[in-house]
């Protein structure tokens, strides 16, 4: 479990983390993820000033100080723990080297993730150990797309960090904060002016906040209503407007494909050879020479 201070064992030795992936180094604006090896030992109290969730990915048992008291608890595959940006984070006793992976977002990210809250005041309730099904799956998706596309992942993550933003609220506010429902999708209008920009942009770094700011609205209200406009993601839909202006590029034979996977907005030409053959079951080098 991540802190400033250095976590130590239990006879006071300092010992440290083996991080095995993290998000620093590829641009991840709205939330972070570190997969650690967290080492047998004790880490000291500490605030945060980031909503942390902890998802263990293996068996351990820890224990909690709180108000001088050790809690202790059997944590298994699955399990997660939810700390509060602005709260104590108590200190903590692990028995044993596990595996974990960590998301840390700021309180911002959840108020702008979603502006259509009737409750002014959001704060989370932290919570030591618990089973949420979603919360693991988005987790470890996240993991699987910063090993698969590095840089190119900074858009999934940002909408990722908006669905989670908006679950959190919904699960674990302290206040029941209650997040309008909207029905029917973008106008024509709001849903021409994104997509020419879109088209228009396909080189560049598209962010959720970027495309909903087009049209005035949050990044939720817009996730929520252009997939109702398009039946698909704004993330895929992105990656097939990139794909089709990569095949018209790879038609004409007069680029190399390392230039033609950074003018569609892909920045490692590996990640665009994978994302091409699972879309297309072909290579972009294959493609081209059918022509």
């Amino acid at each position: 479990m991540s802190s400033e201070q250095f976590p130590t064992n239990l006879n006071g030795e300092y010992v440290e983390h083996t991080h095995l992936l993290s998000s620093d180094k590829v641009g991840w604006d709205k939330l972070a993820l570190i997969y650690e090896l967290e080492p047998a030992g004790e880490m000291p109290e500490a605030f945060t000033s980031r909503h942390t969730l902890v998802i263990c990915l293996g068996d351990f048992q820890g224990s909690f100080q709180i108000n001088g008291q050790w809690h202790h608890e059997q944590y298994t595959q699955g399990d997660i723990a939810i700390i509060a940006a602005g709260e104590l984070f108590p200190r903590v006793k692990v028995d044993r080297e596990v595996p974990l992976l960590e998301l840390f977002l700021s309180p911002d990210t959840l108020v702008n993730a979603v502006e259509e809250i009737i409750s002014p005041n959001i704060q989370l309730r932290s919570r030591f150990r618990l089973r949420d099904p979603l919360i693991q799956q988005m987790a470890l998706a996240l993991k699987t797309e910063l090993e698969i596309a590095g840089e190119d992942s900074q858009l999934y993550a940002d909408s990722m960090a908006t669905a989670l933003g908006v679950h959190l609220l919904r699960r674990y506010a302290i206040k029941d904060s209650v997040i309008k429902e909207y029905r029917g999708g973008l106008t024509p209008y709001q849903l021409r002016i994104v997509i020419e920009y879109i088209q228009a942009n396909l080189d560049q770094r598209l962010t959720l906040a970027k495309l909903a700011s087009l049209i005035q609205i949050s990044p939720h209200y817009f996730a929520s209503l252009f997939k109702q406009s398009t039946e698909t993601s704004p993330h895929k839909y992105i990656t097939r407007c990139r794909l089709e202006k990569a095949k018209t590029l790879l038609r004409q034979r007069d680029f190399p494909i390392a230039f033609i996977s950074h003018e569609v907005g892909f920045k490692n030409q590996s990640h665009f050879t994978r994302i091409f053959r699972q879309h297309f079951k072909i290579t972009p080098k294959a493609y081209r020479n059918l022509f």
